[in-house]
């Protein structure tokens, strides 16, 4: 053999072995009719001689399905390599008409219950370790392999751009702010932010005189910049201040102004259109498109670092947990269970009856595709080992048949002559 499996080691090693085994008894019988021809002894002569032409024979028509015996091109040897595209086409024949017959086949999947053996199997943690595995080590790389970046990501970007489209953000806005109108939300909403503002302008009093100072004309020399920045600061706690009293004119018009603006939001549909413009053309910006872009590449890198983490990642555990988690659930769910008992019974027996000649057809093809030589040695392979037993057995049985013809000859001789 050129080129051998691992899995095949212990085959070749077996068939080796028995070759060697029918290659020693016929070896014994030659020896035999050797020490027979020597020592005159005739019953072992018609034994060995009887054995020899059996073991040879069977040798010979043992190899001859494989090759041709000893290199000879003799006529009818080699069968297999020779004939291999018509043993192609009988083997789709018989597939097709015997295995793929409806009442055969109906018989065999009325018994096997598909849906039990699938949810006892599948809610073994192995097998579901197994699926998994095969999952996360082939499927999912090779998924992540295959396509290409700039295709996912302008896919990415054309569901978003779709999605918002769609949106109308107008309505959202409308909804989520006509709260404000009614009861005390607004007024308490607008102290807090007053405060907030009030507070931050103490905090800030520093960089407020600064940024005077960098306004005021240079040839003030400063003299007028802590005036200027004390009334700038004054002024405007003073308004903070007013606009905190609910009772104040400030804060009067400050409520108008945000009603006015509510009710726009509410019921102008300008107003809607331009609050959904704006929010699109700020997702159009490139640190935003930006940053659609690197979604794909988070997920690709969680993904991958995941992947890598073998019996540990989450992916796998999830995937294994999930098949479990199907293998159990159908064993309780005998709807589903009868739903696919029914298309293994219906739909694919209808398929497999329906394609009977394609899948005999591929059988044929598929075998005349191989390799004769190569066909000849993996079936060698696989029964060569019991072929042997032929050569063994054509040994001692031509042996035994040697000394009953021996027996008959003596008795004839005995009585007759």
């Amino acid at each position: 053999m050129e080129t051998i499996s691992e899995q095949d080691l212990s085959k070749v090693k077996a068939l080796r072995k028995m070759k060697r085994n029918a290659l020693s008894l016929l070896g014994v019988a030659v020896l035999l009719f050797i020490i027979a021809i020597y020592f005159k002894i005739p019953m072992l002569q018609a034994f060995s001689e009887a054995a020899m032409v059996g073991g040879i024979a069977d040798w010979f028509a043992v190899v001859a399905l494989f090759r041709h015996p000893l290199g000879i091109p003799i006529w009818h040897t080699a069968i297999i390599p020779t004939k291999k595209n018509e043993i192609g086409e009988n083997l789709g024949s018989f597939v097709s008409e015997e295995f793929l017959n409806r009442e055969k086949l109906e018989i065999k999947l009325e018994e096997f219950n598909f849906a039990s053996k699938a949810s006892d199997w599948l809610s073994e943690e192995t097998n579901a370790d197994k699926i998994a595995s095969v999952v996360t080590v082939n499927i999912i790389p090779g998924i992540l392999k295959t396509i290409r970046d700039e295709d996912i990501k302008r896919f990415i970007q054309a569901q978003f751009a779709e999605k918002l489209e769609s949106i109308n953000f107008g309505n959202w806005v409308a909804l989520a702010l006509e709260p404000l109108q009614k009861g005390t939300v607004k007024d308490q909403l607008l102290t807090n932010l007053l405060e907030v503002m009030s507070s931050e302008l103490s905090n800030n009093k520093d960089l407020i005189r600064k940024k005077v100072k960098a306004s005021t004309p240079f040839l003030s020399f400063g003299l007028a910049d802590k005036s200027i920045s004390e009334g700038v600061f004054n002024g405007l706690q003073e308004f903070l201040d007013e606009a905190k009293n609910p009772e104040s004119e400030i804060r009067i018009k400050i409520d108008e102004y945000i009603f006015n603006f509510l009710d726009k939001v509410k019921n102008s549909e300008e107003m809607r259109i331009k609050i959904n413009n704006m929010i699109l053309d700020f997702v159009g910006k490139k640190e935003v498109q930006d940053y659609i872009n690197g979604i794909w590449d988070e997920i690709k890198l969680s993904i991958t670092n995941d992947l890598e983490k073998g019996d540990e990642s989450s992916i796998k555990k999830s995937v294994s947990n999930l098949i479990q988690l199907f293998g159990n659930g159908l064993k309780e769910d005998t709807i589903m269970a009868d739903k696919i008992n029914n298309f293994i019974k219906n739909d694919l027996l209808s398929v497999l009856l329906n394609n009977k000649k394609v899948i005999g057809d591929l059988i044929s093809s598929t075998v005349k595709s191989w390799d004769g030589k190569e066909v000849s040695e993996k079936l060698e392979l696989e029964i060569g080992k019991d072929l042997q037993y032929i050569r063994i057995n054509g040994t001692l049985v031509g042996g035994l048949i040697g000394l009953i013809i021996y027996g008959v000859e003596q008795l004839y001789h005995y009585f007759i002559m």
